[in-house]
């Protein structure tokens, strides 16, 4: 068994599809969309993530997020970084690299590497 998706209720359904899709490697195969309006983008390993629209996305609690493994920690945050996403937590230690950013509609979005952190569960290259 392992997770296979994210819904996510959000303002501007474009603005948040360009956000994952250039951040996050989503747009791997065809969007699929619906008549109450949801996209449904995925990414190389069959991930996907619903996009809803909500004028008024509700507020998360300060510890809820959802992340990303990846080996270029640095790469990534440069590139959010560069585009002006909002930057709220950075951590580095030996073995172990994180941030956590914001997304267009304010979620946290983490990304990290630990070397203990399969080879096979790395899908960012």
């Amino acid at each position: 068994m392992r997770l296979n998706h994210l819904a996510l209720a959000v303002r501007d359904i474009e603005r948040s599809r360009r956000f994952y899709e250039t951040f996050f490697g989503f747009g791997a195969g065809p969007a699929t969309s619906y008549d109450d309006g949801t996209l449904i983008i995925r990414d190389a390993d069959g991930f996907d993530l619903a996009l809803h629209p909500d004028p008024e996305p509700r507020k998360v609690p300060d510890f809820q997020h959802f992340g990303f493994t990846c080996r270029d920690v640095a790469e990534r945050l440069a590139a959010l970084e560069d585009a002006g996403v909002p930057i709220v937590e950075r951590w580095s230690e030996p073995g172990f690299d994180s941030f956590k950013c914001l997304d267009p509609d304010g979620y946290v979005v983490e990304v990290y590497w630990e070397e203990t952190t399969s080879q096979d569960s790395d899908t960012s290259r």
